[in-house]
């Protein structure tokens, strides 16, 4: 028997921001994820980065929670959506819609960078990672808020959910790198760090992977996972060169 919750709004710490009163700026951000918030602080929380000031709420708690809320939205989408595919189908096409890459074009499309509180002279639009994390606490504000429904209506109107492609074709590079490898009978990618730069708030991190035989890329992102994924498909990018100009060559 199912047992259902109900997450009310907290009225807590977030309370002692200082956020000031409702604006035009964010209530084109409402318009935008079809939500206007009773609790507007929820939404001012979402927004606001670690580094913004060494006191207050940021968005670190609520996108903890939007993980899970975006993770069972999308879980329930692709279990109904795709019947004839096995778990693993699901899982691929499932990962497709909550990798990071896809989160930040969602926050790109809502214009989030724009609305996001940081230190002054940080480029949160160019940084996967923060726009990514913005998203999900985004859903957890609007869960909090308004519950689930609004939250599903966001994420089917806004999400590449029924794009056609096929499951297959939506493995990431780190998947689609692994496979090669498995295929080609040598030792499974090997990824390292090889440099970290920039404040704890904002990493510039360099990570390498190599694959025994067909060398080695690096790439350097703001979070470890985003790097390793930039230089799989550096590397990937450089063996179908190889591979291509072999080809031509036969």
């Amino acid at each position: 028997m199912a047992v259902c919750y109900s997450i009310q709004p907290y009225r807590g710490w977030h309370y002692l921001t200082g956020a000031g009163p409702k604006d035009d700026a964010l209530a084109t951000l409402e318009a935008e994820i079809g939500h206007v918030f009773t609790d507007r602080q929820l939404l001012v929380e979402a927004l606001t980065h670690a580094s913004h000031g060494p006191s207050g709420a940021s968005y670190e708690r609520l996108e903890f929670l939007g993980d899970r809320v975006l993770g069972l939205v999308l879980a329930e989408h692709v279990f109904s959506a795709y019947p004839q595919d096995d778990e693993g189908g699901l899982s691929l096409r499932f990962h497709a819609a909550a990798r990071q890459s896809t989160l930040a074009d969602i926050a790109r499309d809502l214009n989030v960078a724009s609305h996001v509180r940081s230190q002054s002279g940080m480029d949160v639009a160019a940084n996967e990672s923060i726009l990514a994390d913005v998203v999900e606490s985004l859903m957890a504000a609007i869960y909090i808020d308004g519950g689930i429904e609004p939250v599903r209506r966001l994420i089917m109107g806004r999400w590449p959910l029924d794009s056609g492609a096929s499951a297959k074709a939506e493995k990431d590079a780190k998947s689609q790198l692994q496979e090669f490898a498995m295929r080609r009978g040598v030792a499974l990618p090997r990824y390292r760090l090889v440099g970290r730069t920039g404040p704890d708030h904002a990493p510039e991190m360099t990570y390498a992977v190599a694959v025994d035989g067909f060398g080695e890329a690096e790439a350097t992102a703001g979070s470890r996972k985003q790097a390793e994924q930039m230089a799989a498909a550096e590397l990937l990018a450089r063996i179908d060169g190889r591979i291509d100009r072999g080809a031509g060559h036969g």
